[in-house]
C-alpha cells in the first residue's frame, strides 16, 4: 500500500503526559555524550537558573517518538516500519526541557511528497508543558520506501 496522501493535515490526539525524570535525562546525556554538567548535576543546572538537570536538545525525540508511534499505528497510513528511514530531524525550542517537566505532544502531518516508489512524510510534534506552554516543536522527515514489485 502506498503512503496515504490524505495524511496531510491530519492531527493526532495529544499523547499521555510524559514526566521527565532526572535519571532519564542523565542516561540520555551519557548515551549522546552530552558531558556538560547541567545535564547530570542538579547543582550545576540550578546555578544556571534551572530547577533541575537540563535535557540535551535531542531529548525531545523521546517525547516525539510517542507521536510517531501513533502515526505508525494508523491502519490507513500506508507506512510500514520495515520500509522506513528517519531522514531528517529538527527542533525549534521555546525553552529547554528540564527534569520534572510533564510534557504532552500533539502530532500533525504537514507534507507527503512522492519520492521514487515511496514518499517523504513530514510531521511536526508540538510539545507543551503542564501549563500548556510551548516547549519545543520537533519536525521529522520520514522516508518511506515503496513496494519492491
Amino acid at each position: 500500500m502506498p503512503v496515504n496522501p490524505e495524511l496531510v493535515g491530519r492531527d493526532f490526539p495529544p499523547t499521555a503526559p510524559y514526566l521527565v525524570g532526572r535519571e532519564k535525562v542523565r542516561e540520555f546525556a551519557r548515551a549522546v555524550f552530552a558531558d556538560d554538567p547541567q545535564h547530570t548535576d542538579p547543582d550545576a543546572a540550578q546555578a544556571l537558573g534551572y530547577a533541575d538537570v537540563v535535557a540535551p536538545p535531542t531529548f525531545a525525540m523521546v517525547i516525539q517518538d510517542l507521536t510517531l508511534q501513533q502515526l505508525l499505528a494508523e491502519p490507513d497510513s500506508g507506512i510500514e516500519l520495515h520500509r522506513l528511514i528517519h531522514a531528517e530531524q529538527r527542533f525549534a525550542y521555546s525553552r529547554p526541557i528540564v527534569a520534572g517537566d510533564e510534557l504532552v505532544a500533539t502530532l500533525a502531518i504537514t507534507q507527503v511528497r512522492p519520492f521514487g516508489k515511496g514518499a517523504m512524510v513530514t510531521s511536526e510534534a508540538a510539545i507543551t508543558d503542564a501549563d500548556d506552554a510551548h516547549v519545543v516543536t520537533a519536525t521529522s522527515v520520514l522516508l518511506v520506501g515503496g513496494d519492491d514489485e
